[in-house]
């Protein structure tokens, strides 16, 4: 999977002569928490929430409310956005995505495509367009988890235990047990009675429990 495949196209994007108070009006329309600058087609840097709130009336304080209105209306967002902006290609992978967002402790990566602003990834794109998908998130069904399984061969027997009892696999995966240190098998299968199934793989000498969904 591409950042293209996840990444969001419909980018709302600011000069950077914009107000604080237009920048904050403009999120709150959109439901968003950050908007690139953008002046004549590149982008200069990125205004959050964040610095809007750090801005805002709360640093303020020795100005009457009116006077605070006033220079919100005055402060333009060049003045506190970040530039601390890290760009990928649309043709970069999720995993180096993921990894350089990571490394850079940044929560948005800019896409950029031959020089021109095409998209940008977010924490929730990744989360609800790769992280939900792949754990199965908001589907019907059951999550079990295998502690001890050892070898490709436990893996194969497994997975004939699931198609014996002809339940159809939404997702599988394995992640590190935080006490053990093994890696645990988890599948989301279609059934919603999985009991049959999971003594089955108890009586094969495997330890099972159900996951919370």
């Amino acid at each position: 999977m591409f950042i293209r495949d996840v990444m969001t196209t419909n980018v709302v994007t600011i000069p950077s002569t914009t107000s604080l108070a237009d920048a904050r009006r403009i999120m709150d329309a959109h439901h968003i928490r950050r908007l690139p600058v953008v002046d004549k087609g590149k982008v200069l840097g990125v205004v959050s929430r964040d610095a809007l709130d750090k801005a805002g009336p709360s640093k303020l304080t020795t100005f009457s409310i009116h006077e605070v209105t006033y220079l919100l209306g005055k402060i333009t967002v060049r003045e506190i956005m970040s530039k601390n902006l890290v760009s990928v290609s649309p043709d970069a992978t999720v995993e180096e995505a993921v990894a350089m967002a990571q490394s850079k402790k940044v929560g948005m990566l800019i896409v950029i495509e031959d020089g021109r602003l095409v998209g940008i990834a977010t924490t929730n794109d990744f989360f609800y367009k790769i992280a939900n998908p792949i754990l199965g998130i908001d589907k019907p069904g059951t999550r079990f988890s295998v502690h001890n399984w050892r070898s490709i061969a436990d893996l194969q027997k497994i997975l004939g235990i699931i198609d014996r009892f002809q339940s159809q696999i939404v997702t599988m995966y394995t992640m590190t047990h935080p006490e053990s240190g093994q890696n645990d098998f988890v599948a989301h299968l279609t059934t919603s009675n999985p009991d049959g199934l999971m003594e089955e793989l108890r009586k094969n000498g495997y330890e099972v429990h159900e996951r919370a969904r």
